[in-house]
């Protein structure tokens, strides 16, 4: 058996040579060196689309800068999100923001002042309630509607790009870089609030998550292989997984995708799928046995402002994005 030897990782303040350094160290340092090395592969490979799972509180907990780079650099070339991270991130193009708190805190006291926690971060109930309302009274502007959650994100963009220009946000970016945006549980979260609201009032609103299925699938389908970055798990990573299964039983055995990264703090010996391995997904075809692939057990919050660093300072860029 051919043996390589350990390299010691020596500091420094290049942020792409360290991740480079620490994919031949050990342990979730060499997984998360590792996990840049794979991610550059997908996005030089002219034929690999990217699809981006995004899971957590991640635009509360800061990391919206780094998906907007991300995304402009077409560093992914679809999204499926969780509809708390799509709202969050739609406040803070709004103008309205999130503010650093503590963990150790009287939530009790929290409630009578108004104000949310979500862990050591703060935001104002009252402020987020407007934003409902307002997503509420667009509903109504855009009624009927019924179709997939990725062109009701896709009007949201116009919506609040038009309401604040000045705005920055994931969900205006993706929309002008043409980068769909689904969100498979949209209910389950502030902007499916906005929407039972619009509903009661008497519009004809309606989202189709089976629209959702299809649309991504057909991406998947359309493409000579794909590529996946999970942030976390939960029902986007899944979403994304389901497709080349919905694939195979259309007589299109795509063979699985052929790289997969993830970052997690979930541990497989719970059986969720937050931390099913890849290993597991290959026995239901989500995965090639050949897949280039990496997890890493890591809170997202650290590894993704790392990891894009790293991307972005080694000055790769996109090869062909996908165009379906």
């Amino acid at each position: 058996m051919h043996m390589n030897p350990r390299r010691s990782v020596m500091p420094t303040n290049d942020v792409s040579s360290l991740l480079g350094e620490m994919s031949e160290s050990g342990f979730q340092g060499r997984k998360l060196g590792e996990s840049v090395k794979i991610w550059s592969e997908m996005v030089q490979d002219p034929g690999c689309t990217i699809l981006l799972g995004l899971s957590g509180a991640m635009i509360p907990a800061g990391m919206q800068e780094c998906i907007i780079e991300i995304v402009r650099r077409r560093y992914v070339d679809a999204i499926v999100s969780t509809g708390a991270n799509i709202f969050h991130d739609i406040v803070e193009h709004l103008g309205i923001r999130h503010y650093a708190g503590h963990h150790v805190v009287d939530d009790a006291a929290l409630y009578t002042k108004g104000i949310d926690r979500i862990y050591d971060v703060f935001a104002y109930e009252e402020e987020f309630r407007s934003v409902d309302w307002r997503v509420a009274d667009f509903a109504g502007t855009i009624a009927p509607f019924h179709a997939s959650s990725a062109e009701f994100i896709r009007r949201l963009a116009g919506f609040i790009t038009e309401k604040a220009p000045e705005g920055r946000s994931i969900t205006a970016t993706a929309a002008a870089m043409g980068v769909p945006i689904f969100v498979p549980a949209l209910c389950d979260s502030s902007i499916g609030i906005a929407l039972t609201v619009a509903r009661r009032r008497g519009v004809d609103i309606g989202i189709d998550q089976i629209a959702d299925a299809d649309e991504l699938t057909r991406i998947v389908e359309n493409s000579k292989k794909t590529g996946v970055i999970y942030v976390g798990g939960g029902v986007p990573k899944n979403f994304i997984q389901q497709t080349q299964v919905i694939a195979s039983m259309h007589d299109l055995d795509l063979g699985g995708h052929a790289y997969a990264v993830q970052y997690t703090t979930d541990a497989p010996h719970w059986g969720g799928l937050s931390g099913c391995t890849f290993e597991e997904a290959i026995s239901w075809g989500k995965e090639s046995p050949r897949t280039r692939q990496v997890q890493c057990f890591c809170d997202a919050t650290i590894a993704l402002p790392i990891v894009t660093s790293a991307l972005i300072g080694s000055g790769l860029e996109r090869a062909q994005p996908f165009k379906g």
